[in-house]
């Protein structure tokens, strides 16, 4: 049994100051990267290998930027992925939550007041936690998160990676489908490739 807290589903209109709400958001990572992780679960197939190597996911990203190239830049988004697999995590494993999304964040009042659903929770590089980043940040606000977080240039660029490989799955498997196109896995890539 789980305790119900109060809040509704973050989105834009319902966040005060998305600048304020990216800092809240920023600081919550932090202080869960803080935490003692020994003996955490590494990545694996129980969280779709969030925290692990990107390189798990690299003929799925190449067959989707090849599918969609007739829509995305298909020679940005492969320099976007490349340069997240230029790097791997050097530092000790962390903490990560492994779904920072949306739906997975509360707003109470216009303030963050809970991050919920740690079913993909594990240890590993905590790039996986910033595709926050690019689905609900752009401009200042995602300047504000990345600002308040103590990460390297090489962790933003896995985090890219991230963001892109799953907006172009996401969007690939609608277009399978035949649903319509996911308006936010278009923007996420307009804002990846801009």
């Amino acid at each position: 049994v789980n305790k119900w807290i109060e809040g509704e589903t973050a989105t834009p209109e319902r966040i005060a100051d998305l600048s304020q709400f990216a800092i809240s958001l920023a600081k919550f990572l932090s202080d869960l990267q803080r935490i003692d992780c020994q003996g955490g679960p590494v990545p694996g197939a129980h969280n779709f290998y969030r925290g692990g190597a990107l390189s798990m996911y690299h003929l799925e990203t190449m067959g989707a930027i090849e599918t969609l190239r007739d829509q995305i830049d298909g020679k940005e988004a492969t320099e976007i992925w490349e340069n997240a697999l230029a790097s791997e995590w050097e530092g000790e494993p962390v903490w990560i939550h492994g779904d920072i999304a949306v739906g997975n964040l509360l707003v109470r009042e216009g303030e963050l007041c809970a991050v919920i659903d740690f079913g993909c929770m594990g240890v590993g590089d905590p790039a996986c936690d910033l595709v926050i980043a690019w689905n609900l940040f752009s401009g200042e606000s995602r300047e504000a998160f990345k600002s308040a977080l103590p990460l390297d240039e090489n962790t933003w660029a896995r985090a890219r990676g991230w963001a892109l490989w799953k907006a172009l799955i996401t969007l690939e498997g609608q277009l399978e489908k035949k649903y319509l196109t996911s308006a936010m896995a278009r923007r996420v890539l307009r804002e990846l490739l801009a």
